[in-house]
């Protein structure tokens, strides 16, 4: 039974401890644009290497711990610029997400650069990258989590059966009890995508800007479509990439990852049949998806070196997000085969120890959890999660019994402090969704979804394409003529948009 609910949540998002109303009582308020209030200077030590060869200035931006609360403690975000060089060519600023939740943006700028974002786009627009609330140098949250503890990855290991389950369902109890316990500051529970859009509407603020414009990729998605439907009047020109479907991450959005995965895989089964005399998985593609499918049952009564049916099913999940990664996942699935241990490689980093955890790890993992977990309420009951196994393990054999599997939101001690934040129809036409057709962790279907729910707001550019992120993060020129015209030029496709491969 689920403790004092009324005190909230904990696992890896909190909501809100002790508030006497609820945040949904809290107007979504954009601040009036006043004068440039960041001091820019150099940025942390990592930022600056990650970014090479590209500087970016860093900065702070201090914001409210608690939005019910907008006098109280407050907390200090950091962001970075890229500032544009051509005055005379400058719309604003474009902020930037790369998803998570709880991934670090602040060299997010130097790697669009790197990757070739069109000049014309940098012309446009100081870039803005961050470290969203409690995200490396933006007041950091922590679970403790180690390389060597139960719970290294976000999504649930494969359930065989439902033993398997209940016993992965005392898991996710201990990991909601530990991130209750290392909460020291009360952090955790103010996670949430609502705040974190509040948030860029007061970075927005300091900035200068009346409006913002936004580039968002994977999560970044749900935090962009919440600005937008929080702040509609504040929102400039939005382009999300690589949709999730909605303002959150729930259990049926996690249990997508397992449908991106069906859907995707297939490229590296026709992609590894190609190259069959090299990799020996199968002369066709039906031949590469068996000896997979095979090996994955294998490794789960015999595991090689440690490696067992759920972390070859990881690997899988991991390195079908791009196609450059499938000769390592050949070659991962190759040596498996043949039952060379050496060859194994696992998720964790190499040879790391609890002691040498990077501290990104931790961060990430916790601040996943607390945004999911806080932005919407899960099930709590054991059962529904056997029965999603159940259903998905049919339906999406490679993947399904492990998105379905129970996660520690089951278990947070903290109740949601307001309700997801709804998709507003009501605004500009100024939301660009772009989603490649095939993509492992945010399938074609989360763009429909979103354009669905935007109506009128949106369009869609679908791209025939295997891959997570489509605009500059991939190779289709449609792609990146078609966003690039909207963000630089404001032209917004007239209907919904198929890029052909190519």
């Amino acid at each position: 039974m689920k403790r004092q609910r009324s005190i909230g949540r904990i696992s890896a998002l909190a909501v809100v401890l002790g508030l006497s109303g609820s945040l949904a009582a809290v107007p979504a308020v954009a601040d009036k644009p006043r004068a440039a209030q960041v001091r820019w200077g150099v940025c942390p030590e990592e930022v600056v290497a990650e970014a090479a060869p590209t500087t970016l200035q860093c900065g702070t931006v201090p914001v409210p711990l608690d939005y019910a609360d907008p006098g109280g403690a407050e907390i200090d975000l950091m962001i970075s610029r890229l500032a544009g060089t051509n005055p005379d060519k400058r719309r604003g600023t474009l902020m930037l997400n790369p998803g998570g939740p709880g991934g670090s943006g602040l060299a997010l700028p130097a790697l669009l650069v790197a990757r070739g974002i069109p000049a014309s786009v940098l012309d446009s627009y100081d870039l803005i990258g961050m470290d969203t609330r409690g995200i490396g140098h933006s007041a950091p949250v922590t679970c403790g989590f180690t390389v060597d503890g139960p719970y290294i990855t976000n999504v649930p290991p494969y359930a065989a059966d439902d033993a398997a389950v209940t016993e992965r369902a005392k898991v996710a109890e201990q990991v909601a009890e530990q991130c209750a316990r290392n909460d020291h500051d009360g952090l955790l529970r103010h996670l949430t995508t609502a705040n974190t859009a509040r948030d860029l509407d007061r970075i927005r603020a300091a900035l200068g800007e009346e409006k913002t414009s936004y580039l968002g990729y994977s999560y970044g998605t749900a935090l962009g479509a919440a600005y937008a439907s929080m702040f509609p009047g504040r929102s400039d020109r939005i382009v999300l990439d690589s949709n999730i479907g909605d303002t959150h991450l729930d259990r049926d959005g996690m249990r997508r990852y397992a449908l991106g995965t069906e859907e995707t895989f297939p490229e590296f089964a026709k992609w590894a049949a190609a190259r069959h005399d090299s990799y020996g998985l199968g002369r066709t593609p039906a031949q590469v998806r068996r000896t997979y499918l095979t090996l994955a049952e294998r490794l789960d009564k015999a595991p090689v070196a440690g490696f067992d049916g759920n972390l070859l099913r990881q690997y899988t999940f991991g390195n079908l997000f791009k196609e450059m990664q499938y000769p390592k996942l050949a070659q991962q699935v190759q040596a498996l085969a043949g039952g060379n241990g050496t060859a194994a490689r696992g998720p964790r980093p190499q040879n790391a120890t609890a002691d040498e955890t990077p501290p990104s790890f931790d961060n990430s993992l916790s601040v996943f959890l607390a945004v999911t977990c806080n932005d919407t309420e899960w099930p709590e009951n054991v059962d529904t999660y056997r029965h999603g196994v159940a259903k998905d393990r049919e339906r999406y054999p490679l993947l399904g019994a492990a998105t379905a599997n129970i996660t520690p939101c089951a278990f947070w001690p903290y109740a949601p402090a307001e309700p997801p934040v709804a998709v507003n129809d009501d605004g500009p036409r100024n939301v660009l969704l772009v989603q490649n057709l095939r993509d492992a962790p945010t399938p074609h279907l989360g763009g429909k979804m979103l354009r669905q729910k935007f109506t009128d707001r949106s369009r869609l550019l679908s791209v025939d394409a295997s891959g997570h992120g489509a605009y500059v993060l991939g190779d289709n020129p449609c792609a990146l003529n078609t966003a690039t015209r909207y963000l630089v030029e404001g032209r917004m496709p007239g209907e919904d948009t198929l890029c052909r491969a190519g």
